[in-house]
């Protein structure tokens, strides 16, 4: 059986569901923020405000609902850079060229040491038309795409 985390319910700090709770200060200003980080993460997904408790000093105390939906808050942003990270890396643009359409493909490797690319091209069957490589920081446009495709890299047959 594997080893499931210890369930932490305390004021300042709860865990559970692969997601931990910390209430931190705010270091902006004299309010407290919260802090979700998956477990085994070295750094938060998120952090956000945190309420004041009936003291005005101390900041409110977690409880079941409130980490409820700072789980489901959290999830939901991880998703949301998720899918701009994936869109970020694999753009496409249909353009017409010629008496047809195609499609072009930017592909982007975001390797640390060293980053490549891949434009490429398909035609409306999806049939490869054409590949080739280009720095990691070329911006696919619309003209961009017609552009190369008239160069002949990319004509449909």
């Amino acid at each position: 059986m594997p080893d499931t985390p210890e369930k932490i319910q305390e004021p300042r700090r709860w865990s559970g569901d692969g997601w931990i709770a910390q209430v931190i200060k705010n270091d902006d200003d004299d309010g407290w923020a919260v802090a979700m980080t998956a477990e085994g993460a070295a750094e938060p997904a998120l952090v956000g405000p945190w309420t004041m408790g009936r003291d005005k000093k101390n900041p409110k105390p977690l409880d079941q609902s409130a980490f409820l939906t700072l789980v489901k808050t959290a999830r939901e942003f991880v998703r949301r850079s998720e899918q701009q990270l994936h869109a970020t890396l694999h753009q496409s643009i249909a353009v017409a060229v010629g008496a047809g359409r195609i499609t072009v493909y930017l592909d982007i490797e975001p390797d640390e040491d060293n980053p490549s690319a891949t434009l490429s091209a398909k035609d409306e069957g999806d049939d490869l038309l054409a590949t080739v490589r280009v720095s990691p920081s070329f911006k696919l446009t619309r003209s961009s795409a017609v552009a190369w495709a008239e160069s002949g890299y990319a004509k449909p047959k």
